[in-house]
């Protein structure tokens, strides 16, 4: 079956090639879907998200669990940003639930980290609610069942459209005519899907992974590649919404935005340092700025991540664990999105 390069990386190869230096992110196992049998019927109340505010892959998924109105459909448990250390009694760089542990960046705890709550054994690490399946798989984001008390989903990308296919069923509280159609169905509208879908493969080899590609990847020519594809894809982005449209598609915010939002959040105030994309930062580019700006100010937007999360997970594991406090010029961010006029200066 050919590789859907919109939402994970050719295998080929794999152990050879991150031997040789290269990032290579792994495949999900758990892609059942809700609302396509019976086992995974949309039901209000039913799902739960675990996830970590810092992870990109889990801002997709938070996202979308916002923009749709579901927040009072589908609970979350948030995780620490960071993972455990060599002197964790289970291991080190696994994702626990830890609401009462510090963070280096403030010396307190983060109020949005939870315990687990959706299994009824209030799991610790995240590797034990794959563990009770039978699976050796740790990541996160993770759909979870809280009736069958199984895992449906860990592909962020198959979650989001889930959740955009199914948001009515599930309970969300948007009207018809605020609930966003992220991946709109019907022969209408064949031709947009088409521009999402070439748009969503685009932005994950460039952009989503292409940053983890420049940033955790050991040889130099792997990191040079990415950090050129990178910026190439910025720039034909920046030119697509020359035009003046709203979205990247148009008027409408769709799925292809939702998937390009959670690294260009990052990009200026992580990315630009931590994973060496310092070719040049999103508020650089007028367009995409504004673009940055007009997706924040939906609703749900800016409740759906947390900045002080990520600077914690990059960097709280990072050198030697200092977070840096910027950028604070010409505005601290988050809060520099809340002013597209920025991009005027």
């Amino acid at each position: 079956m050919p590789i859907d390069t919109s939402k994970e990386e050719d295998q080929s190869n794999a152990a050879d090639r991150r031997a040789r230096g290269e990032f290579v992110r792994g495949v999900s196992g758990f892609r059942d879907v809700i609302g396509q049998s019976d086992a995974y019927p949309a039901e209000p109340g039913r799902y739960h998200l675990h996830a970590a505010l810092n992870c990109p892959w889990c801002h997709r998924v938070t996202l979308a669990r916002n923009v749709l109105g579901l927040q009072d459909s589908i609970t979350l448990d948030v995780a620490f940003p960071n993972r455990t250390g060599e002197d964790d009694p289970a291991g080190p760089n696994l994702w626990e639930f830890a609401p009462d542990r510090l963070a280096s960046a403030t010396g307190a705890p983060l109020p949005e980290c939870t315990v687990e709550t959706a299994t009824g054994h209030a799991r610790r690490l995240v590797q034990e609610i794959y563990a009770a399946e039978g699976s050796e798989e740790r990541s996160v984001p993770v759909l979870y069942d809280k009736k069958t008390q199984t895992i449906v989903s860990n592909e962020s990308a198959e979650i989001v459209r889930m959740l955009g296919a199914q948001a009515r069923g599930l309970g969300s509280t948007l009207s018809d005519d605020s609930l966003p159609a992220l991946y709109p169905l019907g022969p209408a509208h064949e031709d947009l899907r088409s521009d999402i879908d070439a748009l969503n493969a685009a932005i994950y080899v460039a952009i989503n992974n292409g940053s983890y590609k420049a940033g955790f990847s050991g040889k130099q020519d792997v990191y040079d590649s990415a950090f050129d594809a990178y910026f190439e894809m910025l720039l034909q982005l920046e030119n697509r919404l020359k035009d003046g449209r709203s979205f990247l598609t148009g008027e409408t915010f769709t799925e292809a935005d939702l998937r390009l939002f959670p690294t260009l959040y990052r990009h200026d105030p992580i990315y630009y340092i931590r994973m060496k994309l310092n070719g040049a930062r999103i508020l650089d580019y007028p367009n995409l700025w504004r673009w940055l700006c007009r997706v924040y100010a939906l609703p749900g937007v800016a409740e759906s991540g947390s900045l002080l999360h990520c600077k914690q997970g990059y960097f709280g594991r990072s050198w030697n664990n200092v977070v840096p406090k910027g950028p604070i010029h010409p505005v601290p961010y988050p809060h520099a999105y809340l002013h597209p006029e920025l991009a005027d200066r």
